[in-house]
């Protein structure tokens, strides 16, 4: 995609020399010539990117306006289109903001407070490199994520094509976790071979896994194709997220990790809006399955515009050794990764069979049919989603990310238990509320699990933090599967897995250490650089 340039004109009326001598003192521009036209040239006071470049063309008459002319050329790979508004706002607000600057030297008017930058462009300077590998990142997560929501959205459908029971069902979806081995390989190889490969690699995956899930003539084959494309699918989240908060800029990881969760986030609305599919005939989830499959066909353009992180390239630029495996346990990182791998485990034994299993709970225990379910789910998943997501990215930035997990997941975890025991209009309250509480607390502990660990291992530590949040998701799925019938119905089941995140709220996140407020490489250094430090100059 070309780069999109945007620009804001305002007009200033005074003597030339004296917005000369005001806006090279105040806003530090440097005068050029150009033809025989003055112009002053330079960022856009106070704003933190670096992006807006500013210009003041002096006029060649004493009694000529003065023109400035605020620009940028922040390009978006996918994303342009959600940008352009937000970035026309942000001009329009700094041009403002410097004509009255300069009045206000000139002293014609009260000297007015910086803008507020909005909060879609994030709290620090993103460099074209960076911006490239956070977009391309976020697509693929938000294709994906889409591939991934599929088994789960269409669980009753494919349910009763294969005329399987509720426990044959969870059994099934059960078995597909295996595949986290598969993604706990895939994870640890980024640490060998570089996040691009791998998620190139981890994305073919997902797509060939859906594509054995669309032509599965019996249960069996669907679960195994299943197993695929869940490996390859955790694999794929498990990389994307660890690149683009590694490559943030410091100060600004929560924030990347944010506008990743928003694009997996729409990649899952995606398969909730093509829920009533369904209903159009007893095979038609397999057409879902069959376009998760076509998206390989956008892999090459994904690829051109993915570079590799900044901290791997030096990590391999300085050093050719590879960590092990007991690294990730060591004394430096044990403490941090039983913490982590608890929270892991305690909230997939309710995640897991809340994902896989609500809109069987609701259609055959609510008397719901796929389209209502479409509409509770768009409703109360889409827009609170959203809101959980940007309010949890922009606490843990500012609070903390300890305080926010914590509270967000005990309390999402009550939530989502009442859900499962209420009807009625309370179904969609409580659907919504816990979905705000989930999304910060995912983005909250999504983050911490990336920035606790250094760059060598920090693709292998969260592969090993998968393989247990997958654990969790077994047992919960077993234990809602089995005990539906004895409970008296498969919401009494879903609701008891809901005591595991609560337990995890109250006695691991605790005790987690907190990372807002402080730089990456002071929170977990790398080993291997501090062993091959950089020739001291000559």
């Amino acid at each position: 995609m070309p780069r999109v340039r945007r620009r804001v004109l305002s007009d200033l009326h005074a003597p030339p020399e004296r917005i000369r001598t005001v806006a090279s003192r105040a806003l530090g521009l440097s005068e050029t010539t150009e033809g025989t036209t003055s112009v002053l040239t330079g960022h856009a006071p106070d704003e933190p990117s670096g992006r807006l470049a500013l210009r003041v063309v002096l006029p060649e008459t004493a009694d000529g306006p003065t023109a400035v002319e605020m620009s940028t050329d922040l390009h978006v790979p996918y994303f342009q289109i959600v940008f352009i508004p937000v970035l026309w706002i942000m001009l329009r607000r700094y041009a403002r903001y410097t004509v009255r600057r300069i009045q206000a030297d000139l002293g014609e008017v009260v000297a007015p407070e910086p803008p507020k930058i909005g909060r879609l462009l994030g709290p620090a300077g993103f460099d074209d490199r960076q911006v490239a590998l956070l977009a391309t990142a976020a697509a693929i997560g938000a294709i994906v994520s889409f591939g991934a929501a599929l088994s789960g959205q269409f669980s009753d459908p494919i349910g009763k094509t294969f005329h399987a029971s509720d426990a044959a069902l969870s059994t099934a979806l059960a078995v597909t976790r295996i595949g986290a081995l598969v993604a706990l390989v895939a994870s640890a190889l980024s640490d060998r071979r570089g996040r691009r490969r791998l998620l190139a690699v981890s994305f073919i995956g997902v797509c060939i896994g859906n594509l054995g899930g669309a032509l599965a003539p019996n249960l069996e084959i669907f679960a195994g194709a299943q197993l695929l494309t869940r490996a390859f699918v955790n694999a794929t989240i498990v990389i994307a997220g660890v690149a683009v908060v590694e490559d943030a800029p410091e100060g600004a990881r929560a924030y990347a990790a944010t506008l990743f969760a928003l694009a997996s986030g729409a990649g899952y609305a995606l398969s909730v809006i093509l829920l009533p599919v369904a209903d159009l005939a007893p095979w038609a989830w397999r057409g879902v399955f069959g376009l998760s499959a076509a998206t390989i066909v956008l892999l090459p353009a994904l690829m051109r515009t993915l570079p590799e992180t900044r901290r791997y390239v030096a990590l391999r630029a300085r050093t050719d050794a590879r960590a092990h495996l007991r690294e990730v346990v060591n004394r430096a990182h044990r403490n941090r990764f039983l913490l982590l791998a608890g929270v892991a485990f305690l909230t997939s034994v309710f995640s897991a069979p809340s994902a896989q299993l609500t809109n069987r709970y609701l259609i055959n225990v609510r008397g719901f049919d796929n389209t209502t379910v479409a509409l509770l789910k768009a409703t109360t998943n889409g827009f609170p989603g959203l809101v959980g997501v940007v309010l949890g990215g922009y606490l843990a930035e500012r609070k903390g990310r300890r305080p926010v997990a914590a509270i967000a997941l005990g309390l999402g975890s009550l939530l989502q238990i009442a859900f499962f025991l209420v009807g009625g209009v309370w179904l969609w309250a409580l659907s919504a509320a816990s979905i705000v509480a989930a999304g910060s607390a995912t983005l909250a502990i999504g983050t911490l699990d990336a920035e606790l660990f250094p760059t060598e291992i920090r693709g292998t530590s969260n592969g090993f933090l998968l393989v247990c949040g997958v654990v969790g998701s077994v047992c919960g799925l077993i234990i809602a599967g089995q005990l539906a019938d004895p409970l008296g119905g498969l919401g009494r089941a879903l609701a008891l897995c809901g005591i595991a995140p609560f337990l995890a709220a109250i006695f691991l996140v605790p005790r987690l250490p907190e990372a807002a407020h402080r730089e990456l490489d002071e929170l977990s250094p790398s080993e291997f650089l501090a062993a091959h430090p950089p020739p001291l100059p000559e």
